[in-house]
């Protein structure tokens, strides 16, 4: 069992920044890939960026390559999200998603993730 808990999003003028986190229990985190996902009103669950298991690997959706930045500290069992250059079509809740398969390799997938935090609300204002 993970459980992920997410935390860092709020309200941020267009071009500003926000860091997410994601911290994960369980003694396996170093070993599975993690994901972040934003949903917004009315729309579908879509990939924002993904990491593999040990770090070497990383995808963006190509609307956030170039702003957005996935890394994990797996020391502390925690992925993060920089968020820089946001724009108000960014606004959505985002999720923290685990691909827990030993050594799991990155993925864009949705339904390749196991688990999933609860979401933090970000809201980027004009």
């Amino acid at each position: 069992q993970v459980q992920l808990l997410e935390s860092g999003g709020g309200l941020v003028q267009a071009g500003g920044s926000l860091r997410l986190s994601c911290a994960a229990s369980g003694r396996t985190f170093s070993s599975y890939a993690m994901g972040w996902f934003l949903q917004a009103p009315g729309k579908e669950r879509e990939f924002v960026a993904s990491i593999s298991w040990g770090g070497c690997t990383t995808y963006y959706a190509d609307s956030v390559k170039g702003r957005f930045t996935i890394s994990r500290d797996n020391a502390k069992n925690t992925v993060y999200l920089q968020m820089n250059s946001l724009k108000p079509e960014d606004t959505a809740v985002y999720y923290c998603a685990a691909r827990a398969t030993w050594r799991s390799s990155a993925s864009v997938v949705v339904h390749e993730y196991n688990y999933w935090g609860q979401g933090t609300q970000v809201t980027v204002s004009s």
